[in-house]
């Protein structure tokens, strides 16, 4: 440290509490970077790199942006998951003795950000955090510090159920204590690829022990602890936005596991990774940020309790049967801006007046909307009418302080309207007078001197000035003016009138500004005593946005109003997939119908490809969940059962990072299905075992239709190609063959996409491949290979009954046994085994095992 300059030595301590972020380093009108920060920063920024003399032996490596465009750079930093430390002065250095004070005034994360790119306006942006209370215990938080929302539960079981509710918050930023397992974090790092921070502080301090007050349980006070005091001490700044910490419990909503969630494609699309094409986009008909934001909280977490269902259902009839009305608050909500975010500015102090404007405009449309409202004659509409506080005394405020179009800096004045502060109202006549009297001197000057050119002008270095060509000096008097300044062209000057009226106008403007700057400061802190009024009104705001968001779904796309049985019947008449509908927009979709009950749990799938098994498996999950957040569904009629958990396996992709293949990652998801579904879920499995032979692939679907047919009874829907698997409708009382239809026309295959009673008889698979336009010298081999196997299976079922064996039955030999004693060894073990007694996972390994003990046989 010795060997470099004092300021380097300034930057060295600073950035040693900043390891890991980039350090903007304010020197005059630049942010500076140096040695490691400055090389990599010019990379990611692409930026110049140079160099600069610190003291020491070498140069140290340097670059910088201005500070006035500095947020465009920051942004660029925070969406690659960098962290970025802002280092201002803090001293005037007029008045610094020796290197001029630095401190850093706030650590900008990707999970702490108020503004830029980074934000969408209808995501929330979570930052989360986690406590590991014992192996199978732990506390899960998260805030979003735009809205000052916070959450926070406790998880009882294994890691992956707190990975998975990670997942669903979708956290930008995890902070953790340094003791969290390695393995652990990076799972975090290899799953969602978001920014680990490190906190190790979980007291709770007195300036939010106030959040805390709906926790009652100190496991639920220390995981959220741990965030807020990141926060503190990252923000260094007001945080009075931030709310009480809600408390809740994953067992008040439906389950659905993250891979459920990505095989749905409820919120994104599991090939762009974007909105659209996913059920969050089809039903987005959203006027505000914050209703855009409730929708997707809302899609993430469906209700199981009845009660609350229906009371969103009723809200949502009541939207659909007023019409007009709905056009009215549709229209009314187009004006209102972001409620939750714009609270959160003003208490953050980075609001500026532009922002006060449409907070004012936002609350000017409150008192319309409250009334139209209460046109529905509806209670629970009502009750949501009477929520709407248009805080009036902050609408009469803003109008009578802020002017209608203020600029963006709130440093330059011109943000106050005149009559509202008498002494602000005095400058500016002082400003503005002095303004006319500099114009009356310039005519009168003109006519004393007979100079039409001369004129009376302003710059900031040597203030106002009479300025007379070179052409026309002659015609000034001897000691006229008093020369100021020498120009290549003309000569300026100055009067002791001008020198005193300088003084006057540029007084008054300087103080004007300066006292602007103050109202504005006097309004925000007004403003700020409304944040919980302004985040409660929000609140209401977003439900009824959302509330007549499923009303317009329901109404331009012919959705019913599902009801609930508690028999666990599904009955769904013409039933469609919401999304693919839309998608296909003029071409006719073709609806299905879906009967379950107590004595029809498992529907068997059987058909070809592309005839729209999965798109119909995937259409009944997606309307329980449509049924289960309240809005209405994509069919003529609808009965559900409330669904507690929903579980997929639909479609296969190896996961190259934790070196899992296609069909490992299948048995995963296959495991977590039948290990946490209870018989109130719902299960969808496609195609399960094809990643494998084809004798190992059917023993496992069959044990696993078998496992859930006899010891969970869920409600499962499993599309196969194993056709041989339909005997088990003969075998299983409550599980029923179903098969999307087809037929042949001129030796090609049409699509009915029409769910049928019954087995399929054919796969259609060389048909399908016609129709991608394989090489037709391939389609007629494919064609003479599948004749000669279908003959080859012929011969085998009509051998004589006598040649076949029976599994477990020796056979009578006279030369040579059959079997060598360790393979009898092997099935007198297999005979002791009782699979049904087994875990799913045990059963596999033991039929597998078996399968090779036979086919060594």
């Amino acid at each position: 440290m010795a060997t470099y300059t004092p300021m380097i030595q300034q930057y060295l301590q600073v950035k040693a509490d900043y390891q890991d972020a980039f350090l903007f380093f304010r020197l005059g009108d630049f942010y500076e970077m140096f040695f490691d920060d400055a090389l990599k920063a010019s990379v990611e920024l692409e930026i110049t790199l140079t160099s600069r003399e610190g003291g020491g032996e070498e140069r140290i490596p340097m670059c910088g942006v201005p500070y006035h465009s500095a947020s465009q750079y920051i942004e660029r930093l925070i969406e690659k998951g960098y962290k970025v430390a802002i280092c201002e002065q803090t001293e005037d250095p007029k008045q610094a003795k020796g290197v001029v004070k630095r401190e850093v005034v706030q650590l900008i994360t990707p999970g702490a950000m108020m503004e830029g790119r980074g934000l969408s306006e209808k995501e929330n942006n979570y930052i989360a955090t986690f406590s590991i209370f014992d192996q199978e215990s732990f506390g899960f938080g998260y805030s979003d510090l735009t809205t000052g929302e916070s959450k926070v539960t406790l998880l009882e079981g294994d890691t992956e159920l707190l990975l998975n509710e990670i997942a669903l918050s979708g956290a930008k930023e995890i902070v953790i204590s340094a003791t969290t397992p390695e393995s652990l974090q990076n799972k975090i790092r290899e799953r969602f690829g978001g920014t680990l921070s490190f906190e190790e502080k979980e007291e709770i301090s007195g300036s939010y022990q106030h959040l805390l007050n709906k926790l009652n349980d100190p496991k639920l006070s220390t995981t959220i602890a741990r965030l807020f005091n990141y926060l503190y001490r990252t923000q260094n700044r007001s945080l009075d936005h931030l709310q009480i910490v809600a408390p809740y419990e994953i067992q008040q909503f439906m389950k659905i596991d993250y891979y459920s969630k990505r095989n749905l494609e409820l919120t994104e699309t599991i090939r762009s990774k974007g909105k659209k094409g996913s059920l969050l986009w089809l039903l987005d008909e959203t006027k505000t940020a914050m209703g855009g934001r409730l929708l997707k909280q809302w899609i993430d977490r469906p209700l199981i309790q009845k009660k609350d269902i229906v009371r969103r259902q009723s809200l949502v009839e009541a939207f659909l049967t007023h019409y007009f009305e709905r056009q009215e608050i549709r229209e009314k909500l187009t004006e209102v801006y972001d409620l939750e975010r714009l609270a959160g500015r003003v208490a953050f102090g980075n609001v500026n007046a532009r922002d006060l404007i449409q907070l004012k405009r936002s609350l000017q449309q409150i008192p319309a909307l409250k009334e139209t409202i209460s046109q529905l004659y509806h209670d629970e509409a009502e009750r949501l009418a009477e929520r709407l506080d248009p805080c009036e005394e902050i609408v009469d405020l803003l109008e009578r302080a802020i002017v209608d179009t203020p600029p963006l800096s709130i440093k330059d004045g011109n943000l106050i309207r005149d009559g509202y502060h008498e002494e602000l109202d005095k400058y500016r006549d002082a400003s503005r007078n002095g303004k006319t009297w500099i114009a009356q001197l310039e005519k009168e000057e003109r006519e004393k001197t007979g100079i039409k050119s001369l004129k009376v002008g302003y710059n900031r270095v040597f203030g106002y000035y009479i300025e007379v060509t070179r052409a026309n000096l002659h015609l000034l008097k001897e000691g006229q003016y008093e020369r100021k300044q020498t120009l290549t062209n003309a000569e300026r000057f100055i009067t002791p009138a001008l020198k005193e009226k300088e003084a006057l106008i540029l007084q008054a403007e300087e103080k004007s500004v300066e006292l602007e700057y103050d109202l504005f400061t006097e309004v925000r802190e007004y403003v700020k005593e409304y944040i919980p009024r302004l985040q409660e009104l929000a609140k209401t705001v977003s439900k009824i946005d959302v509330l007549q968001c499923f009303a317009t779904v329901s109404e331009e796309r012919h959705y019913v109003k599902p009801s609930f049985s508690n028999e666990r019947v599904i009955l769904l008449k013409d039933g469609r997939h919401p999304v693919v509908e839309k998608v296909m927009k003029a071409q006719e979709y073709v609806p299905n119908d879906c009967y379950m009950d107590r004595e029809r749990e498992i529907l068997l799938i059987t058909g070809p490809n592309m005839s729209g098994k999965s798109t119909y498996m995937r259409q009944v999950a997606l309307m329980a969940i449509l049924a289960q957040i309240g809005c209405f569904v994509p069919a003529s009629e609808a009965t559900l059962p409330i669904f507690d958990q929903v579980f997929t396996r639909i479609g296969a992709a190896d996961d190259l990072i934790s070196g899992q293949s296609t069909f490992m990652v299948e048995m995963l998801e296959a495991n977590n299905a039948i290990s946490n579904a209870t018989e109130n879920s719902l299960i969808l499995f496609d195609e399960i075992g094809r990643g494998t032979s084809t004798y190992d692939g059917m023993a496992l679907a069959q044990a696993i239709i078998e496992y859930i047919h006899d010891h969970i009874g869920a409600k499962t829907l499993f599309s196969t190609h194993y056709h041989e698997l339909t005997i088990l409708e003969n075998e299983l009382k409550q599980l029923k063959n179903v098969h999307v239809s087809a037929v042949e026309q001129n030796g090609k295959v049409v699509f009915l996409h029409k769910i049928k009673e019954g087995a399929a008889d054919k796969s259609y698979g060389i048909h399908v491949a016609q129709l991608a336009n394989l090489p037709s010298s391939l389609i007629e081999r494919a064609n003479e290979i599948l004749h000669n196997f279908e003959n080859q299976e012929a011969e085998e079922v009509e051998q004589p009954a006598s040649t076949q064996l029976s599994l477990f039955e020796e056979p009578v030999v006279k030369e040579k046994p059959l079997l060598s004693s360790k393979e009898k060894r092997a099935l007198e073990r297999i005979k002791e085994i009782d699979i049904l007694e087994m875990t799913p996972m045990h059963a596999m390994n033991t039929l597998y095992e078996l399968h090779k003990a036979l086919k060594n046989s």
